[in-house]
């Protein structure tokens, strides 16, 4: 199994991190089965193709893929094996106003009605070294006790995962916005008041039926 679409989506979403995270420091991936494709490490997004991208299985082997993969391997096949929700993809990110929620320590609360794509609030995971098997767990872990598609990771960024790339992707949007709507709102002198429970559950409510 080689992922050939997939390797394609890896290809065509990956520019999309230029403008998400500064220099190579992002990643993306999307599994199909107990297999994944990632972005390679430390490539220009735009300068791989789709023979470039590597496959990896669930254990972190490379099966597949002319380049070396993402160092953050252990973060994604931990969050594959681990997440309630079974993603289909990941998406991670150090970009401006996530990472500074990161650098804070601050999880995002429900500021914004926006928020249920990925949960009731955005968690922090406790820091460890990039690339390691012990961020990853504290990734899901994060994630599983606020509910959540979405978390910070102290001094760190952003992660989130969702059914498919194109989700992930909109998703960490999402989130990137939300955070720098909460940070200005604090930068100004004001409060962010949050949205109670009862408005979040209609919220997704109105999610389940929106869109064609």
């Amino acid at each position: 199994m080689t992922l050939d679409a997939e390797r394609d989506a890896v290809v065509a979403h990956a520019p999309e991190l230029a403008g998400l995270t500064p220099g190579r420091t992002g990643n993306l991936s999307i599994r199909r089965g107990d297999r994944f494709t990632v972005t390679p490490t430390g490539v220009a997004y735009d300068a791989f193709d789709a023979e470039d991208v590597p496959v990896v299985d669930l254990d972190g082997e490379r099966v597949a893929g002319r380049m070396k993969p993402s160092s953050e391997v252990p973060m994604h096949r931990h969050i594959y094996r681990g997440h309630a929700d079974d993603p289909g993809a990941i998406v991670h990110t150090h970009s401006q106003w996530s990472t500074t929620m990161a650098v804070l320590h601050e999880p995002l609360p429900p500021i914004h009605y926006m928020i249920v794509a990925v949960g009731k609030r955005v968690p922090v995971a406790e820091y460890a070294p990039y690339g390691t098997e012990e961020l990853a767990a504290n990734v899901v872990a994060a994630m599983e006790a606020a509910d959540a598609t979405a978390c910070f990771i102290e001094n760190h960024g952003l992660v989130v995962v969702a059914d498919d790339v194109e989700t992930a992707v909109e998703h960490t949007e999402h989130v990137e916005s939300l955070a720098q709507l909460y940070l200005q709102s604090k930068a100004a002198g004001g409060d962010p008041v949050e949205l109670p429970d009862e408005e979040l559950e209609t919220a997704i409510e109105q999610f389940e039926g929106y869109g064609q």
